[in-house]
């Protein structure tokens, strides 16, 4: 054994040193160990298998691959498991609050156990929208080496030749609103999108974090691009298990891989793919635990020399599994790489560059029209667009595809809570160049920024897709499409203009400036401030309570520490 894989077993070699250690050794005899196993590094297997949603539900066999990997390199793997939440469950309820919360949660247990047990490394294996950016959070923390598996996306449902997914449920309730569809339509929907195990099918937080994590380096090549019930995906963590041996060997660690050019890597990925807004959101958080100077701005800077080419849903007419057909994302890094967009000298868990990784990946089939070129894009610049102006001074983020159009002005519709709006969309009052503004809804107000999937697709289910707009100070769905903007800093709770806002008010959202403005005079808005009182805390004790005291501001990833 070498020095420096000496080096890096520090942690778990304390348990075979001297007598003192023999109390933990009878322990780790009770779990399984064997004589032998003493003598091998130890590597923590982070499961976040629950039954409480199919994103993870099949976790569990997944985590059993990678520790299997684990051991058939030379390793001895200890399976541990951290919580999830259902986004889709919790979704329009007060338990959405929950959802934001939950990644801090994950990444405080992960830390707590490795750093308790003394794991030489780790895999971590996420399959839903904060378990991923949790294990991420805590992987840069604990900067042993570690890799990243994806749990893997579902597979489309089908109901009289349409494919499904969950959203299709979300904009069939607001078809169903609209009398556009009856009961036993929205039942069939209902009871056959979602066909078994992975994450939401389309290009929504799950895949696009998924996609953002291979690109940055800390997954295994396609890791991001398998389905949740495939054999590709059980090697995938075997093979998972065995890298973080080599990873071990060659002492590399995740602040090693997440750098700034890794992370610049990440977001001109989830560009192309056409990603979910939560991405900035979690990336800034990612970035904030490994110290990497990351930045509201640098989205846009990065989204002016990179193009939106893939066709994906929610915007788009395809799927995750339709990605996977043609090569998943390697062919599209590629393509980037090629073109001048992607970072080649970057390090990643294979122990090579991603240039490297790339070098012999095949192009996509010439039939496909799942991936554009780059000269025939979607939109030449960024969807996510980064807003600034009276009514967000601290920034916003819009997801704009273009398929909207590039600008809306209308009239405000003032609600203090997401349940307030929802009520409003349901029974028709919602109309033709309205501006919907739902406020109190931000990290701290919240408490949770809870996402807008909802209302939003009610919008889309009553056929006012492209005829309102909508801002928060919460955050979106990936599955949200339409005109909408969230992230708004400060938010309502802290005195943000969005907090003064009144029915009647004219709002422009503009991405060609990049504005988002309230019109009326700055003397007017500093007048209502005045006027303006901070509402009680929503939760005085208990998680929210804490999260709601810790929590920072959405421009700066929502982080708590």
């Amino acid at each position: 054994m070498s020095d420096k894989k000496n080096n890096s077993r520090k942690f778990s070699s304390l348990v075979v040193d001297g007598m003192e250690r023999a109390p933990s050794r009878a322990m780790l005899h009770a779990v399984g160990f064997k004589d032998d196993d003493f003598k091998k590094p130890q590597v923590g297997v982070a499961s976040t298998w629950a039954m409480v949603t199919p994103c993870n539900m099949h976790i569990n066999g997944l985590a059993d691959d990678a520790a299997a990997g684990v051991d058939a390199a030379g390793g001895k793997g200890v399976i541990f498991n951290t919580i999830t939440i259902s986004d889709g469950i919790s979704m329009g309820t007060e338990g959405m609050k929950y959802s934001l919360a939950s990644r801090e949660v994950i990444a405080d247990s992960i830390e707590t156990v490795v750093g308790c047990q003394g794991f030489d490394g780790v895999v971590a294996i996420g399959g839903c929208d904060k378990n991923m950016p949790g294990c991420m959070i805590a992987l840069a923390r604990l900067n042993r080496p570690a890799i990243f598996v994806y749990g893997g996306t579902i597979l489309s449902g089908c109901h009289k030749q349409r494919k499904l997914d969950v959203i299709s449920v979300f904009e069939a309730v607001g078809a169903r609103a609209n009398n556009l569809i009856d009961d036993e339509e929205l039942h069939a929907i209902e009871s056959k999108a979602i066909p078994g195990a992975g994450s939401c099918g389309g290009m929504y937080t799950a895949n696009t974090m998924a996609s953002a994590i291979e690109a940055m380096g800390m997954s295994l090549p396609n890791s991001s691009a398998q389905a949740a019930i495939s054999a590709d995906k059980k090697q995938d963590c075997k093979d998972a298990g065995e890298a973080v041996l080599k990873l071990l060997e060659l002492d590399i660690k995740p602040r090693d891989i997440m750098t700034r050019k890794a992370f610049e890597n990440a977001i001109t990925v989830v560009i192309a793919l056409g990603g979910s807004t939560n991405a900035v959101l979690h990336l800034l958080a990612m970035a904030h635990s490994a110290e990497v100077d990351l930045k509201l701005a640098d989205f846009s800077a990065i989204g002016k020399r990179v193009p939106m080419v893939a066709d994906l849903k929610p915007s788009g007419k395809y799927s995750m599994a339709e990605l996977i057909d043609i090569g998943g994302i390697q062919p599209l890094m590629k393509i980037l790489l090629d073109a001048g967009l992607l970072h080649g000298d970057c390090l990643t868990v294979t122990g090579k560059t991603l240039a490297e990784n790339l070098a012999n990946v095949a192009p996509y089939p010439s039939n496909q029209d799942v991936i554009r070129s780059l000269d025939n894009a979607i939109k030449k610049d960024s969807h996510l667009v980064v807003l600034h102006g009276n009514l967000a001074s601290g920034g916003a983020v819009a997801k704009i595809t273009g398929k909207e159009g590039l600008g809306f002005t209308g009239t405000a519709r003032v609600f203090n809570s997401e349940e307030e709006s929802m009520a409003s969309i349901i029974d028709g009052s919602i109309k033709e160049g309205d501006v919907l503004v739902i406020r109190y809804e931000g990290p701290k107000g919240g408490p949770g920024m809870r996402e807008m999937l909802a209302p939003t697709s009610a919008i889309m289910g009553r056929g006012l897709g492209d005829k309102v707009a909508f801002i928060t100070d919460g955050r979106f769905s990936g599955g949200t499409h339409g005109f909408v903007v969230g992230h708004i800093t400060p938010e309502a709770f802290q005195g943000g203009a969005i907090a003064i806002v009144e029915d009647g008010d004219t709002i422009t959202i503009d991405s060609v400036k990049n504005e988002l403005r309230l019109h009326l005079d700055d003397k007017v808005i500093e007048q209502r401030l005045t006027h303006w009182t901070r509402p009680e805390p929503r939760y005085t004790r208990g998680v929210l309570s804490k999260y709601a005291k810790l929590v920072s501001s959405a421009s700066e990833g929502a982080v708590t520490d």
